[in-house]
């Protein structure tokens, strides 16, 4: 690399890492915002989900919008909006001005995440290069979902909640000054048209299928808004397919759809981000109610989490180049499978933390293999005009498979929990879905690679 493409890979990782921090940072801290701003416990819920819903049925509109008005535009104007956001939560004095805050951060991420990820894609070409780019950036992004929790924990309890909210203000501003600096101006001389029609269906449908998933997290998958909300969702996401046939200038063109790398690398990145979020949720549940973690120490313990991803993403790249995307994703998800099947044998004596902590570490390592496989397939083989759609699409799986996972995961423990109480039940209902979460990382996983093989072998 170059010392220019050395500090552009620099500022477009610290974005994203900063980007990822804020998903995570909140979690821990919630108890606290809600007494401080008077949040009743049922509403509680909405501090995440307001996010969630911004920020994932958003993400597909603005990757086709950065490759309207320009990626370097988008990615800068967010940051702006993200800092923006961020210190309104900071100073927040009541539950709406919150929840506002929220969903601008939110929006902000939206735009930030695929415009980000398309500057990185374009600026490095496709091979050895690009493959480390995105090693990189999938190891920060999963280790910034640790250290938001860490951070979270240590922040709320050393000064205040709304420090989780203000440390993102300078970062923000630093992003906003230097950005235009060094990211180079790539918006195209053509300006078609924006495709309102299928905008407003995958935008509609996305929120509702977000919302419908954090309801079944909530109320239970037979409850009345999670069964409206999703079948809403499912009817406005055909249509959005049928618009997009039908269209001159497609949000998503089908012939983008249709091709084996992106369909199935977004398959094996949807599992990758299901699993492992999900498994997250469920040892948090084991070690705070079962082994009787506090908050801060839980967050700790996902360090080694966060260790095993970095060492993923840093070797993701040059296992991409040597072996090809196919194989990757089958040995990542394998070894993640394999790390996290002997968890469904957890105890209730302490000594079970260090076979946890062993099965974190490997199964993060197996869980970014997966993920920089399935990002570095999903932008492959595509022009950089395609680059804002396909990272549009990858960071939408990424965002879904995050939303999804927990409800997921939740339904299958308390379904395994039934008839019991106490830390016994916890215990029987996590191991039931760690054994079902390690069953799916395979199925998916072998999948996703034996079906993209079937077009290339390499990088598909």
């Amino acid at each position: 690399m170059t010392g220019r493409e050395r500090l552009l890979l620099t500022l477009l990782l610290g974005a994203q890492f900063m980007v990822a921090v804020d998903f995570s940072i909140l979690n821990v801290a919630l108890p606290e915002v809600g007494a401080g701003l008077g949040f009743s416990l049922a509403n509680l819920q909405w501090i995440a989900t307001a996010f969630a819903l911004a920020a994932a049925g958003f993400t597909l509109l603005f990757g086709r919008v950065a490759d309207l008005v320009g990626r370097k535009r988008l990615f800068v104007g967010g940051m702006a909006v993200l800092g923006g956001a961020s210190l309104l939560g900071g100073l927040a004095t009541g539950p709406e001005v919150l929840l506002v805050a929220r969903v601008l951060q939110g929006l902000a991420t939206a735009a930030v995440t695929p415009a980000g990820l398309a500057l990185l894609t374009t600026a490095f070409r496709e091979g050895p290069l690009r493959e480390r780019a995105l090693g990189l950036n999938g190891a920060l992004m999963s280790a910034g979902f640790t250290a938001g929790a860490i951070l979270g924990g240590l922040l709320t309890g050393l000064l205040s909640w709304r420090w989780a909210f203000l440390i993102n203000v300078p970062v923000a501003a630093l992003v906003v000054v230097l950005a235009p600096r060094v990211v180079r101006e790539d918006r195209t001389r053509e300006r078609p048209r924006l495709d309102v029609p299928g905008a407003v269906t995958v935008t509609a449908g996305l929120l509702l299928l977000v919302f419908g998933l954090t309801q079944a997290g909530e109320h239970g998958w037979t409850a009345p808004p999670t069964l409206v909300a999703l079948a809403a969702a499912a009817a406005l996401l055909v249509a959005f397919w049928f618009v997009e046939r039908r269209t001159g200038e497609p949000l998503v063109p089908i012939a983008l759809l249709k091709r084996r790398n992106v369909v199935w690398g977004n398959v094996a990145g949807l599992v990758a981000f299901v699993t492992e979020t999900s498994l997250v949720f469920l040892l948090t549940l084991y070690l705070q109610k079962v082994l009787g973690y506090s908050p801060l120490a839980t967050g700790l313990a996902f360090g080694v989490l966060g260790l095993g991803t970095v060492l993923g993403g840093t070797l993701g790249g040059r296992t991409v180049g040597r072996f090809g995307a196919r194989a990757t994703i089958a040995a990542g998800g394998l070894l993640q499978a394999a790390a996290t099947l002997p968890l469904v044998a957890l105890g209730a004596s302490g000594g079970w933390i260090w076979p946890l902590l062993a099965g974190t570490f490997a199964g993060g390592v197996g869980n970014m293999l997966v993920i920089v496989a399935f990002m570095v397939t999903a932008t492959s083989g595509l022009p950089d005009a395609e680059q804002g759609r396909a990272t549009g699409i990858a960071t939408m799986s990424q965002q879904v498979g995050i939303t999804m996972g927990t409800p997921i995961m939740s339904a299958i423990a308390t379904a395994a929990m039934a008839g019991t109480a106490g830390a016994d039940a916890v215990l029987s209902g996590v191991r039931v879905a760690i054994g079902v979460n390690a069953l799916l990382v395979v199925a998916g996983s072998l999948l996703a690679a034996a079906l993209l093989g079937r077009s290339t072998r390499r990088n598909a």
